[in-house]
């Protein structure tokens, strides 16, 4: 089948164009006549036939085509109607490719002059014939390369389809890895916060209520802390200006059976936010660890802002792990992951004295 041009109203364009100079010529030397009207209606039918191209195997269109030109031609006395040879080569090169449509307008070219040499003796002499070979060749080159610019644009469109096709699956992905890191630095640590703070408030129900009032204040204090921070995920709700320094204050003042410190060197002032929220989801997850696996009694945050990035430093004094048996959960791998996002870097070092993370993130 016929392949679809880039550039479909070239072909029909062109047979208007030499109808209506051809049809004024006739017009203008003879009159009507029955030439002029066998003319103007194989240029119709080649209108024609650019609609229902598709429906015509290419080689059949590529052949009725030009047996349509050459008869049109046999009935114009202007010359007009040579034009038209143009398309054999331009219309070639979309469904036949490169080599064909610049073998075809070769043999177009060089018909000419054949022709000039059997109908007009001593053609070779006469300006206006020399200037008509010139410009059919000239018109001959530029169809040929505007097909090749048609045909490279389509390329590029389709490639460039492609492409947009691939970065919305990359966006796509990454949007579901950023929203897991989210929910997972967000709601694993406030619901390991809650589960931890209940069973303080259980365990001491009776033997210090007070305590386990407090304990029961901090777990609705998470939880209502993670309600906020889901819905300023996933609905992008306005929020007040985050402060590193005061999330982690209260985030530390809401954890129990931890002694924690914080030391803050710097000014936070007008840092990039993304790097803020990466540290503090950095010290949500080790806190959240520190609390779970560890075992420690005491975590030690040191933070400082610098002129080119800021340094997070959590060491606890739990049990440690071996580094070749690091764990393998999501909640390190999001850390590492969100810290590389912003080209920073993440150290650990473990063993039997409790272990330490060390993340930096430039500005």
């Amino acid at each position: 089948m016929a392949s679809t041009r880039p550039v479909p109203w070239v072909s029909p364009l062109l047979c208007l164009a030499v109808l209506a100079g051809g049809a004024y010529y006739a017009l203008v030397d003879a009159g009507p006549s029955f030439r002029l009207t066998a003319f103007a209606a194989l240029l119709l039918l080649l209108i024609g036939i650019d609609a229902v191209e598709r429906h015509i195997p290419a080689a059949v269109l590529l052949l009725t085509r030009t047996g349509l030109y050459v008869a049109v031609n046999t009935l114009d006395d202007s010359g007009i109607a040579r034009a038209l040879f143009v398309l054999v080569p331009f219309t070639a090169y979309f469904t036949f490719g490169r080599r064909t449509a610049i073998v075809l307008g070769t043999a177009c070219v060089a018909a000419l002059p054949v022709l000039f040499t059997l109908r007009v003796p001593g053609w070779q002499t006469r300006a206006e014939h020399v200037s008509d070979v010139v410009m059919f060749a000239l018109g001959i080159v530029l169809a040929i390369t505007m097909a090749a610019v048609a045909v490279r644009e389509r390329e590029a469109r389709v490639r460039l389809e492609g492409i947009m096709h691939e970065v919305e699956a990359l966006s796509a992905a990454q949007e579901r890895n950023r929203l897991a890191r989210e929910i997972h630095d967000s709601l694993g640590h406030h619901l390991t916060a809650i589960a931890v703070q209940l069973e303080k408030a259980d365990a001491f129900a009776d033997l210090d209520p007070s305590g386990a009032r407090e304990a029961v204040g901090n777990a609705r204090w998470s939880a209502d802390r993670a309600l906020t921070e889901v819905r300023q995920s996933v609905r992008t709700l306005g929020q007040r200006p985050f402060r590193l320094t005061d999330a982690l204050t209260d985030l530390i003042d809401h954890l129990d059976g931890l002694t924690i410190s914080l030391d803050v060197t710097g000014e936070e002032e007008g840092r990039p936010l993304t790097s803020l929220t990466a540290l503090y989801r950095a010290a949500q997850e080790a806190l959240t660890n520190a609390c779970r696996h560890s075992g420690a009694t005491n975590v030690r945050l040191s933070l400082a802002y610098q002129d080119t990035g800021a340094t997070l430093t959590i060491a606890d004094n739990g049990q440690g792990f071996p580094l070749h048996k690091a764990p393998a959960g999501i909640g390190l791998r999001g850390m590492r992951d969100r810290i590389a996002l912003l080209d920073g870097s993440l150290d650990l070092a473990s063993g039997p004295t409790g272990t330490t993370i060390s993340i930096r993130v430039p500005w």
